[in-house]
């Protein structure tokens, strides 16, 4: 342990004692009456009476003496029973599972519904506790007798002697229950109150009583209460016995369970007054007498009479700073004190110089955890203080935690211990949201309320942009007025929020350790691991709402600092510019945790990749460390000592109180871990020619043991930008540290952010239902007949209640839109975008290096574009962001390479990647994007989309050609089936409800594609015959089984997966259907240019395709069964009539005859299925009785909106061209023997012959069979050749 004033220094003067009067004005005499005089005014009593002789010829060794007066016995309380420190009863007064913080305070569920209570109870008087609400969820707060029995489904308040309060539900419970109260929202505080002498129950919130919950309690003898409380999973809650200060005033009567230290208060309060007096006094030894100072611009310059006077109160005053409620009762009141006077907080040096005080004179432990508790109260007191107007007490609590951290001494150890350790300090930069608008004041700062009217009937594919009333827009403009006063009050804590960063981030504050932000590094990357990980610890897990406000704080704080390094270092690149270079990802300076890397797991990178790793990075992987991590090692059943005396304790125990079981243990993941954190490499010397390898042994150190010089380097070091690649260029980018910063703030934005933005959405969405529902009522208002007095007043109660909880929402949404959907904000994520796209267009360059990239790089690439798409769209545009189309043209770039890159080895990030591609199709502004990315990649992905659709996830891919070709097929411009205009409504921002965007110039790269490659062609087709195939026969197999289950007599159940599945194969025909009209369309050659090998078996699997039983589902279709609104007649039926008026109408005459001939032949075409397309009836139909008139029939010639004239006339013409060919082939078809048929098909005469075994078939057959297996229909022997079949004229 150091001895107190260890590192403090002061000037060096003589002083001594003097009584002579001539030497009095002599400097650095201080004679016996001055001191006299000081000693009287600083340690003046109370009353401010003390006798001046008890004062004369007192020196510095009687200063103990003056404090044995303040000692005050502390009296019994009847009426309580249990011990006097009041903890959570976590040994025997709990039932299921719970986690319990190390001051057995706080509490978090970790099963469905467990209960927990206090360790001491009450009989008798007036008792009050307070819980911290930390999450909004199911919990029941109250009362409870010794005798209630709980379970994992009755909590406190379903038993007859429990009592409770759930602002979750907004109930009160005692076995029974009824309305009561207020919702509560994470960060309130509810006050429990329990009067035993009326016997009643009360609830307050925030202060603020929810008047009397329960009266005739059950009182008596044996009858004492305990508080308790019940929760759900994961939700958390702290309790304040007495322990620390209640937070709003004691109703009168009502004593804290646990008493106040009043003894030790009063103490406190006593040496806190002769502090003052001493910071207030001065003496001026020149001049021989005291003067009154400036106590906002003390100093301690020396003066021994003064540091002899503060190191006795400190004696005494050390100690007390120990205990949290005088802290934050006496300490922190007296720092906030000195903050009021306003100013900015430098203009009150004060509290430095007190801090100062603090590390000079008292032992190092108490300063530790004086600062500790300082902290930890500061925190709570920001946590969980009502929102008011003007935030003043956020602002408050913000300025005294700069004015603390901006002494180096305490940051560093606040950094070192407390702010990532023991609390979570990310709390500091939140903002929370009001639950109860009308409690945070909003209705004085948004007088007037407003809400977007602009909403279309369900069916309507165009917006009707409404014309604005007068009084519309005065509303807005006086909503916008309101909400741009309540954004200045919110930036004035934003920007001290960010300051908070910039002292964490300072790197010049070398004196005496570690800078700031190296500790902070260190910290920050812990504080992300154990986010990362699934299996962390539920009290450690920073929750999202936390977690945007930190990202949008950090992303400010480190452009800050990133363009100040810019302003000094000309050459390095400004924040606009940044991105993180690519051997962070691989020379093992930063540590991922277990996180997925684009190429699969690190050991096996570095396994197949050390070849590149030498030749591009100059980095060799030590073979002792490759087989120290082998699949068997990973497989062990048991785990060294060492490793897991090296995981983080966020893996070692869930909560304080309650160890880790062993069943969450993870060995493999432990390994990989050790792994990850203690891999050895060994380097060569950058830029150095290959030759003979010299190896140097460089341990990467654990995250805690890093120091400056392993960050950002030394002389011949490059710290985090080890083994840079020939790919990337030499020159500076920013600080290496600032560098990793950026790459956690990408880190956080994937594991939490995301999810949050989307998820408070929601408040928009509110506001738009109750906005219609508001509408809607006003127009039954407006049709109400007058005589129907009773309907009218209960639409005028609905349209109140609509009213007021829009003028709720609204103000919610401002808020809401302040602090996370604002334009800065939006600003923000844009950058985070861009730093995503430059730094995977520069891990790109690397080659094989690439697959190092950990996956959430690209996921934050595409759900931040996402996010400012969606999310932000309703309150800022993102067409207004500068750059926004080269950003987008360069994020086409990027989806249309990577997402069949062979570098990336994922299913998860592959499937993302395919899906984003295919949500960037539907819109016209970034299809334009993809359209303007350099020709070589275009063509290459569409290379990439047109490969075979066996063995790979290919709807995905399909669905992105059917976007491109919708727009241009036969009857395919709909946006909505025509079908389900009138069903239910849609949310029209899906990306299959976009209109159609066709593109002509990706289909012409389609078309030359599948003309120039003469092997693409038909493996594709190939292939989406197959598919299409399977899916039609699926969906037949499961439409025949709805039928019959439907044509039963009993009642029946068709299972909901079921229909969702047929649904889906009937879409996946559908869409398959589309692809084969586009290709048909695009390249009719070949199908038709029999000169190419596989066009005649093409354009036969394309007829059979093409011919299919017109009623083939008519009676599902008329069910109308919930799950398969989709199936209907006209996708599917325009889908097919488009291939064949592209092969039958709209071709080459020469070519007319050929697909004529092949349709015909096919044995199941049946001419009625195209009179079916018109309407016509069957002859046998004409003969017979007149259908009932409630049958109608389909026909494209109802859908009028949907399919052009021209295209009917092609139809017409169709069917005209083959009722005369059918004519003509059915007059001179020769019958055929059954001997001669294909004995595969039993359609076709036999026209080919297999080598070696002889088998025969028609070509059709064998063809199609050779596309996709080699061995032979009946022998399996493997066909080596197949030669033509000719009957012999013999036979």
């Amino acid at each position: 342990m150091t001895s107190r004033g260890a590192g403090t220094a002061f000037p060096r003067k003589n002083y001594r004692l003097t009584t002579e009067p001539e030497k009095s004005k002599v400097t650095g005499i201080v004679n016996s009456r001055l001191l006299n005089d000081y000693l009287h005014r600083v340690f003046t009593s109370a009353d401010g009476n003390q006798p001046a002789a008890a004062y004369r010829y007192q020196t510095s060794h009687s200063l103990p003496n003056r404090f044995s007066a303040t000692l005050v016995s502390d009296q019994a309380v009847e009426g309580r029973l249990g011990p006097s420190t009041v903890v959570l009863d976590h040994t025997s007064g709990f039932e299921g599972l719970l986690l319990v913080d190390d001051d057995l305070l706080g509490v978090i569920g970790h099963s469905n519904f467990g209960s927990i209570r206090a360790t001491t109870c009450v009989y008798k008087g007036k008792w009050i506790y307070e819980v911290l609400i930390s999450s909004q969820g199911l919990m029941q707060i109250g009362w409870c007798t010794l005798n209630c029995r709980f379970n994992q489904e009755e909590g406190v308040g379903d038993t007859p002697d429990s009592y409770a309060y759930d602002g979750n539900r907004v109930r009160k419970w005692n076995v029974t229950t009824t309305n009561y109260g207020k919702s509560w929202a994470a960060g309130d505080i509810v006050s429990c109150l329990i009067d035993l002498d009326e016997g009643t129950i009360a609830f307050c919130l925030n202060g603020i009583s929810l008047g009397t919950a329960f009266d005739n309690i059950t009182r008596g003898a044996g009858m004492a209460y305990f508080p308790a409380i019940s929760l759900s999973f994961k939700e958390s809650v702290a309790f304040n016995f007495g322990s620390r200060p209640l937070r709003y005033p004691l109703v009168e009567g009502y004593r804290p369970l646990q008493d106040p230290p009043v003894a030790d208060l009063l103490k406190a309060q006593k040496l806190l007054g002769y502090l003052k007096n001493v910071i207030h006094i001065g003496i001026d030894v020149t001049e021989g007498k005291l003067v009154e100072k400036d106590t906002s611009m003390w100093q301690l310059q020396g003066e021994p009479t003064v540091l002899i006077t503060l190191a006795h109160i400190f004696n005494y005053f050390s100690p007390l700073m120990c205990k949290v409620y005088l802290v934050e009762d006496v300490l922190m009141t007296f720092l906030l004190s000195i903050l009021e006077r306003g100013g900015a907080v430098e203009a009150h040096p004060l509290i430095q110089q007190l801090l100062d005080l603090m590390w000079l004179l008292m032992e190092e432990y108490e300063v530790h955890e004086c600062l500790k508790q300082l902290l930890m109260s500061l925190l709570r007191a920001y946590r969980f203080s009502p929102i008011i107007p003007d935030l003043g007490l956020q602002i408050h609590y913000l300025r005294l935690t700069i004015a603390v951290l901006k002494h180096e001494k305490s940051r560093k150890y606040l950094l070192s211990n407390v702010l990532f350790d023991v609390l979570r300090s990310v709390v500091f930069f939140y903002i929370k949201s009001p639950l109860r608008v009308e409690e945070a004041g909003l209705q004085e700062l948004i007088p007037t309320t407003w809400w977007p009217n602009r909403f279309t009937k369900e069916g309507k594919e165009s917006k009707e942009v409404k014309e604005e009333s007068a009084e519309e827009r005065l509303r807005r403009r006086a909503y916008e007025r309101g909400c741009q006063r309540l954004k200045k009050r919110i930036e004035v804590v934003e920007g001290l929020q960010v300051q908070i960063l910039k002292l964490l981030l300072n790197n010049k504050d070398r004196g005496g350790g570690e800078a700031s932000r190296y500790i902070f590094l260190n910290k920050f990357r812990k504080f992300l691991q154990e986010n990362a990980s699934n299996r962390g610890n539920l009290t450690v897990l920073c929750p999202p709402e936390y977690m945007v406000c930190f990202l949008h704080r950090l992303i400010a704080a480190l452009r800050y600092f990133w363009d100040g390094h810019k302003a000094k270092t000309p050459g390095a690149l400004s924040s606009e510019e940044a991105y993180v270079p690519p051997q962070l990802f691989y020379n093992g300076k930063v540590d991922y945790f277990d996180l997925q890397r684009l190429g699969g797991l690190l050991s096996h990178l570095k396994k197949t990749l050390k070849d590149d790793l030498a030749a591009k990075a100059n980095i060799l992987i030590d073979p002792a460390e490759l087989q120290a991590v082998t699949m068997d090692d990973l497989d062990e059943d048991e785990e060294s000592a060492t490793s897991a005396a090296q995981r983080p304790s966020a893996a070692l125990a869930i909560g304080g109180a309650l160890a880790r079981p062993a069943w969450l243990s993870s060995p493999t993941l432990g390994r990989a871990n050790r792994f990850l954190s203690t891999a050895a490499v060994s380097l060569m010397n950058p830029r150095r020619p290959l030759g003979t390898l010299e190896k140097i042994k460089v341990l990467t150190l654990r995250v805690e043991q890093r120091t400056r010089e392993d960050i950002e380097g030394t002389h011949g070091n490059d710290g985090l930008l080890l083994g840079r690649p020939p790919e990337e260029p030499d020159q500076p980018i920013t600080e290496n540290s600032l560098l990793e910063v950026l790459d956690g703030i990408v880190m956080m934005y994937n594991l939490s952010v995301h999810q949050q933005l989307g998820k408070m959405v929601g408040v928009s969405d509110d506001v738009n239902e109750y906005a219609m529902a508001l509408k809607d009522t006003e127009e039954k208002i407006s049709r109400c007949p007058k005589r129907r007095r009773d309907i009218h007043e209960e639409l005028l109660k609905s349209q109140k209640v609509f009213s007021e909880k829009l003028n709720h929402l609204s103000r919610r949404l401002a808020w809401i839109n302040v602090t996370i959907y604002s334009k800065e904000k939006m600003q923000d994520i844009y950058w985070l975008l861009r730093v995503c796209i430059r730094t995977i267009e520069h891990g790109d360059r690397t080659g094989s290096l690439f697959a190092f990239m950990p996956e959430f790089y690209l996921s934050v690439a595409m759900n931040s574009y996402s996010a400012l798409k969606n999310y932000f769209s309703p309150v800022n545009s993102m067409e207004e962001l500068p750059g926004y189309e080269e950003t987008l043209m360069r994020l086409a770039a990027i989806l249309a390479k990577h997402f069949a890159d062979s570098r990336i080895v994922g299913t998860d990030i592959r499937d993302s990647l395919m899906q984003a591609l295919a949500s960037y199709v539907c819109y016209p502004h970034s299809l334009r994007a993809v359209e303007r990315i350099p020709e070589e990649q275009r063509i290459s992905m569409m290379k990439n989309l047109l490969a075979p659709y066996e063995q790979r996830p290919w709807a995905q891919t399909n669905w992105i050609l059917v976007r491109l070709w919708r727009g241009c097929g036969f009857g395919y411009r709909y946006t909505r089936l025509p079908h389900l205009l009138k069903t239910k409504p849609e949310d029209a921002s899906l990306p299959s409800l976009q209109k159609p965007c066709p593109s002509t110039l990706l289909q012409r790269h389609m078309a030359d594609l599948l003309r120039s490659d003469r092997d693409l062609a038909p493996s594709f087709l190939n292939s989406v015959l197959n598919q299409l195939n399977w899916a039609f026969s699926e969906f037949i197999g499961m439409i025949q089984e709805i039928q019959q289950a439907a044509e039963r007599l009993e009642r029946n159940f068709v299972d909901s997966r079921q229909l969702k599945v047929c649904a889906t194969c009937f879409d996946l025909s559908v869409s398959l259907l589309r692809v084969l009209e586009m290709t048909v369309t695009l390249a009719p050659e070949i199908f038709l240019d029999w000169t190419r090998p596989s066009s005649e078996l093409l354009l036969r699997r394309l007829a059979q395709v093409s011919s299919s039983e017109r009623n083939l589902f008519d009676r599902v279709v008329n069910l109308r069964l919930p799950g398969l609104e989709s199936v209907d007649h006209y996708p599917i039926l325009v889908a097919v009539t488009g291939i064949l008026v592209r092969l039958l109408v709209d071709t080459d005459p020469a070519l007319l005859l050929r697909a004529t001939a092949v349709l015909l032949a096919d044995p199941c075409f049946q001419l009625r299925s195209i009179q079916y397309l018109l309407g016509h009836a069957e002859p046998s139909a004409l003969a017979a009785a007149p259908p009932a008139t409630d049958k109608r029939h389909f026909s494209l010639h109802t859908y009028t909106e949907y399919i052009s004239t021209e295209e009917l006339a092609k139809v017409e013409k169709m069917l005209n061209h083959l009722s005369e060919e059918f004519k003509q082939a059915a007059a001179t078809t020769l019958p055929t023997s059954e001997e001669d048929l294909c004995p595969i098909c039993y359609a076709h005469p036999i026209s080919a012959i297999f080598r070696p075994c002889s088998h025969k078939s028609c070509k059709a057959c064998i063809n199609q069979h050779l596309m996709n297996n080699k061995d032979c229909f009946f022998c399996k022997a493997t066909i080596t050749g197949v030669d033509d079949f000719t009957k012999p004229a013999s036979s």
